[in-house]
């Protein structure tokens, strides 16, 4: 790897600390819903009810994503540091942990950063619709 591709995946894997903070809102939200529905949930309207439920649920494919992108964090990180020495050696090190499929086709630095950006894009727009949707159960809270 050269200067540039270091240099890539340091800021990439800056990028994916940095949005940490997201993966902590989107797990804020799943386990205040649920709290609120193991509190309170007999007395919520069935509307609120659901949307609470919803929202928790929510936190699993949540929880996938930010393990993910913690996953892609520690990559990029040992591309950038020189611990993980080249793509190739970092397909091999995946093929041997099952998250890879022998035989694929290797990918450029450029798709694997594309690849974890969109992956960054569907994790935040999770935490978008727990949020919105928790500020619709707490509208629904009063509506019976």
């Amino acid at each position: 790897m050269n200067d540039n591709d270091r240099a890539l995946c340091a800021a990439t894997a800056g990028l994916l600390r940095a949005s940490g903070v997201i993966a902590v809102w989107g797990l804020a939200l799943a386990l205040i819903a649920g709290l609120v529905l193991a509190l309170t949930g007999r007395s919520l309207p069935a509307a609120s009810w659901a949307t609470f439920a919803l929202i928790a649920l929510a936190g699993l494919p949540e929880r996938y994503l930010a393990l993910r992108l913690r996953v892609d964090t520690a990559l990029f990180e040992g591309l950038a540091q020189g611990t993980i020495a080249s793509l190739p050696v970092l397909d091999h090190t995946l093929e041997q942990l099952g998250l890879r499929r022998g035989g694929e086709a290797a990918r450029a630095l450029a798709d694997r950063v594309l690849g974890t950006r969109l992956g960054m894009q569907r994790h935040g727009i999770v935490v978008v619709l727990q949020a919105v949707g928790f500020a619709l159960a707490l509208a629904l809270q009063d509506s019976r």
